[in-house]
């Protein structure tokens, strides 16, 4: 059995994670709730759970106020939050598991089968302490971008993207040390994701870096040549937006 452990100072929230977990997850146990940072600590100490559902905002402190008195490294954790975007842009980033209130049992179940497959390894602590840095910068803007591939977990500067480039489902990431990173994810998602911090999407294809832009070549339709020296073509609907922009430095 894995046991687990629901911190979250609303009971009824309380009641309806343990509901759907007691009737789609067999192999979990919760063998406690807590409803304060104090109670959970003394809780998790006593219990040694391997999961924690673990609600952010607590009526005397954070959730990561626990974390910060136990070995949090040795737990799996899912995050509970109300709807707080610097939050959620931080768990988006450090690709890590959350749910939002109220409950969505089909974002409950998914939360926990992606975790439930998750290695409690050293890439997974380099996660954590991803979204732990990401979550404490939030105010002056997330600072890393967890991307993983089958077989690692790549922790990016977002200051170290140049571009990235589409290949149907797959994006490919190009950063200013010469690594590729290759994710099987649609370049749609970083699009949503980087393009209010700096980044433009200039075509179907292609998502770049402003801040590596060398310059803009106005023959043959109008190409982007980018810092690595790779030509990034401007779709014509984009065209007037870049324009826009690079009159305005």
């Amino acid at each position: 059995m894995i046991k687990a452990i629901i911190v979250d100072d609303e009971i009824h929230a309380q009641n309806a994670i343990e509901s759907i977990l007691k009737s789609q997850f067999s192999e979990i146990e919760i063998v406690a709730k807590a409803g304060t940072v104090k109670s959970a600590v003394e809780s998790i100490l006593k219990n040694e759970p391997e999961l924690l559902f673990l609600d952010i905002d607590l009526p005397d402190g954070k959730g990561f106020d626990i974390l910060k008195q136990i070995d949090h490294k040795q737990y799996k954790v899912i995050f509970i939050t109300a709807y707080q975007e610097y939050a959620i842009q931080a768990f988006k980033f450090s690709a890590f598991d959350y749910i939002l209130k109220p409950l969505n049992p089909v974002e409950l179940i998914n939360s926990v089968n992606n975790v439930l497959e998750e290695k409690l390894d050293d890439q997974y602590k380099l996660k954590l302490d991803t979204f732990f840095s990401n979550f404490n910068n939030s105010v002056t803007g997330v600072k890393k971008l967890v991307l993983k591939t089958s077989d690692k977990i790549h922790i990016l500067d977002m200051k170290d993207i140049i571009r990235c480039e589409s290949d149907n489902t797959y994006t490919t990431f190009y950063t200013n040390t010469g690594n590729k990173i290759v994710i099987s994810k649609a370049i749609k998602k970083y699009d949503e994701m980087l393009s209010p911090l700096g980044f433009m999407r200039t075509h179907q294809s292609h998502l770049i870096n402003l801040n590596y832009i060398s310059y803009f070549d106005k023959q043959s339709g109008g190409a982007i040549v980018m810092s690595d020296n790779s030509n990034i073509p401007v779709s014509q609907q984009k065209r007037a937006v870049l324009m826009e922009y690079l009159d305005s430095l």
